[in-house]
């Protein structure tokens, strides 16, 4: 206060107060400390985890939310948060490959609360695993009211980044190994969440395939349909150096920033209110953009739910010449939602499409609302709110088989596995959690683990070694990965009846050094195979193999299985019967498993 009375007053300010005072507001009345040779500068806001044992890649960035980050609410700008959001994620990919990097794509992001002015936004983020030149990075965000200490979860994010080189050449990264229970299982899973990112665009196509293709507009009682055209927008922005990074290409957070600004402007449009950002779909940036170009943002409301609408925002970007044709830099699809008083979805205005590209872009948003309700329900939920049996179709068989997979690659992450029971070469362990006691049998195998995965991913073939099983019909050869089967088992139920299933198999080979061969079990619905009343319809929530290579003819085989509530009271009963039977089970896969392994032989040698 002194200090800032003397300027005020014109008052000269001696050299050693005015030194004293800059230290003392940054927290310290000693000379900042040199950096070491190779150490890197933080930004502001970011720091890393305070654990000398921790992850390295982590960083935490809290920042807090002051007037100029609001909107006319004083709530946070949801701009203003991705810009966060992605510059930690690439503090903590930057980290990790000790070069630049960029941002690549941006999976589905949920927001489930607003922000309000004076609280905190607290990001953490850290690298899930890296691949050859890329890395998937995995965001945390919640907000801290510091009155009342309540904190909140805002949204989970997964980002893609890519190393550069400095000529701009993608850098081949280092692997990362996971250390705790969680960072193994988000290091497995990341594997599958890659793998729907590729085929994202492939959902899309055979859905709108699939669908009618003549259009038919929604209805609504008392209301006039909107020309879309009325809600078109068009801005442009300037690339200036305080938008980039060190390499001079603008921020991922920052062109997402920019097209939300105008995708809430096309939203307005339609609703003639202020409406609210609820979901970002999954986007890919499709090229840089550098310091001194001009960025040409439009946005469009594509297609108006009851609840809700879907805008779509597109990025192209020049340079000083206008000769030179535009650059597609991204396209992204925002959903709005305009609240009442009561933070309840207001009734929004039906919209009219432009003839051609705009009743092609209102099919795909209604396209695009049914494969993100399938994501948010099947990959989102936890797996004790996922049913046990989802109703298969086409619009959600990537989003089943990744939720098949992972189930069973969370299940093997496990740390808290009891040994149980050990019979020679096989052993037993047991895992008990809330609702659920999971099995994990596992021996070592002599047989190629190619081989192993191939004769235990056809169920067709498992009544030969598990006499549990009569016999395995296969339905629907979905792709080389995934099949449907349906399943009659020996195994009476209480009603006399033997059992059937309606199984989706998941076949998954490793992704990189070290990862197992998986296949994964779960029950599905089937239109063609309902329930029958010859059989008790049986349902299975995760179960599966993984099998290891330990040599070129030997494997370690392991089957995984998550008891289901209404199974745990025969297995609390009966457990040492039921190792018994495990074991005697897994016994004889040994055997089929061995015998196959010859009969190829001696096929091989015939040839």
């Amino acid at each position: 206060r002194c200090l800032l009375k003397m300027v005020k007053e014109d008052i000269v300010v001696p050299e050693e107060i005015l030194s004293f005072c800059c230290n003392g507001l940054q927290g310290s009345t000693s000379p900042p400390r040199a950096r070491e040779p190779g150490e890197r500068e933080e930004a502001p806001g970011a720091m890393a985890s305070p654990s000398p044992t921790g992850n390295p890649t982590e960083v935490q960035m809290s920042q807090l939310v002051l007037p100029c980050h609001t909107n006319h609410r004083g709530e946070l700008s949801t701009g203003q948060l991705l810009k966060w959001i992605d510059t930690a994620a690439c503090l903590s990919a930057e980290r990790h490959a000790g070069c630049p990097c960029v941002t690549a794509s941006m999976d589905d992001i949920y927001f489930e609360h607003t922000i309000s002015v004076g609280q905190v936004v607290n990001i953490k983020a850290k690298v899930n695993r890296a691949f050859n030149s890329s890395m998937e990075v995995g965001i945390q965000v919640s907000y801290e009211d510091l009155c009342s200490g309540k904190h909140r979860s805002i949204c989970k994010a997964y980002a893609t980044f890519v190393a550069q080189g400095p000529s701009g050449s993608k850098v081949k990264l280092k692997p990362l190994t996971p250390q705790t229970e969680e960072e193994k299982i988000e290091h497995s899973i990341a594997a599958e969440r890659r793998r729907m990112r590729l085929v994202h665009k492939d959902t899309l196509k055979d859905l709108l395939t699939r669908s009618p293709r003549e259009t038919e507009l929604e209805t609504r009682d008392g209301s006039a349909a909107v020309p879309a055209e009325k809600t078109r927008v068009e801005s442009v922005e300037l690339v200036l150096p305080p938008h980039a990074n060190h390499q001079g290409n603008t921020f991922g957070g920052q062109i997402m920033a920019w097209m939300e600004n105008v995708a809430t402007i096309a939203a307005s449009r339609l609703c003639h209110a202020h409406p609210t950002l609820r979901a970002i779909e999954m986007f890919h940036f499709r090229g840089p953009s550098q310091v001194g170009d001009r960025l040409v943002l439009k946005a469009i409301v594509n297609n108006a739910f009851k609840n809700s609408m879907e805008v779509g925002v597109c990025a192209e970007a020049y340079g000083q010449e206008m000769s030179v044709s535009r650059r597609h830099i991204n396209s992204a699809f925002m959903t709005f939602v305009v609240l009442d008083q009561e933070g309840r979805p207001r009734t929004l205005p039906m919209v009219a499409p432009e003839p051609g590209d705009g009743v092609r872009r209102y099919r795909e948003a209604s396209a695009r609302k049914k494969i993100r309700l399938d994501r948010k329900y099947v990959v989102s939920c936890k797996q004790t709110e996922v049913p046990l049996s989802v109703p298969w179709d086409q619009s959600n068989k990537v989003y089943l088989s990744y939720n098949n997979v992972s189930a069973l690659k969370t299940l093997v992450a496990k740390a808290n596995w009891a040994l149980a029971r050990e019979k020679e070469k096989v052993q037993m362990y047991t895992l008990e959690e809330d609702k659920f006691l999971s099995f994990r049998i596992e021996m070592s195998v002599r047989i190629a683990a190619g081989r192993a995965f191939s004769l235990l991913s056809d169920l067709r073939r498992r009544h030969e070694w598990d006499s549990h099983y009569a016999s395995a019909e296969l339905v629907q050869q979905v792709d080389d990965d995934d099949m449907i089967y349906h399943v009659v088992s020996q195994t009476l139920s209480h009603e006399n009846k033997p059992q059937d299933f309606v199984i989706l198999a998941s076949r998954r080979k490793p992704c990189s050094k070290g990862d197992p061969y998986v296949v994964a079990f779960r029950s599905v619905t089937l239109p063609t195979h309902p329930a029958s009343a010859s059989f008790t319809r049986g349902e299975t929530l995760c179960s599966g193999f993984c099998i290891w290579p330990e040599s070129e003819e030997t494997s370690k085989v392991a089957y995984y299985n998550q008891a289901t509530p209404g199974y745990l009271n025969y297995v609390t009963t009966n457990v040492a019967g039921l190792s018994s039977n495990f074991c005697a089970t897994f016994e004889a896969c040994e055997k089929f498993l061995l015998k196959n392994k010859e009969d190829l032989i001696v096929r091989l040698q015939d040839l």
